[in-house]
């Protein structure tokens, strides 16, 4: 269906079922499959990390980056279990929306997958959600899974 679908992992439910959705749109045995992950940093001085929990902010560089790997390789992992043949792991950092933005934009992808989680609170109502975000500024296709 696609030939090259990036998925936003970030730690959440609806971000696990994207991961499954981004598979079967990347069936085909020459489709790409991108796995981007960026630790979101919390409102209580920590930072999520898909499959491993929250991680105290202060927490040095390379903790935070060897979680981040972790992340990535669980993901890949899962992706490849699911029927993924061609997997390319991104681990970046800063916000969220923009960076998934910009990953789509450089790799040239068709598609971007990700959960529709958003903050669900008066933070996530003033600022927008990441999904939401992304959505209404990506030149590609956007599908935000439940």
């Amino acid at each position: 269906m696609f030939k090259s679908v990036l998925i936003a992992v970030d730690g959440s439910e609806h971000a696990k079922k994207a991961l499954e959705v981004a598979c079967q749109l990347v069936s085909k045995e020459d489709a790409t499959l991108h796995i981007l992950h960026i630790p979101e940093a919390l409102t209580h001085e920590t930072t999520l990390v898909w499959g491993i929990g929250a991680i105290a902010i202060e927490s040095s560089r390379e903790v935070l980056e060897e979680a981040g790997k972790s992340v990535i390789e669980r993901a890949s992992e899962a992706a490849r279990s699911m029927g993924a043949s061609h997997v390319e792991t991104h681990l970046s950092k800063g916000d969220p929306a923009r960076n998934i933005l910009r990953h789509a934009e450089k790799l040239g992808v068709e598609a971007i997958v990700m959960g529709s989680r958003g903050l669900g609170d008066f933070a996530g109502l003033m600022m927008g959600s990441v999904s939401h975000k992304v959505t209404n500024s990506a030149k590609c296709t956007v599908i935000s899974v439940r």
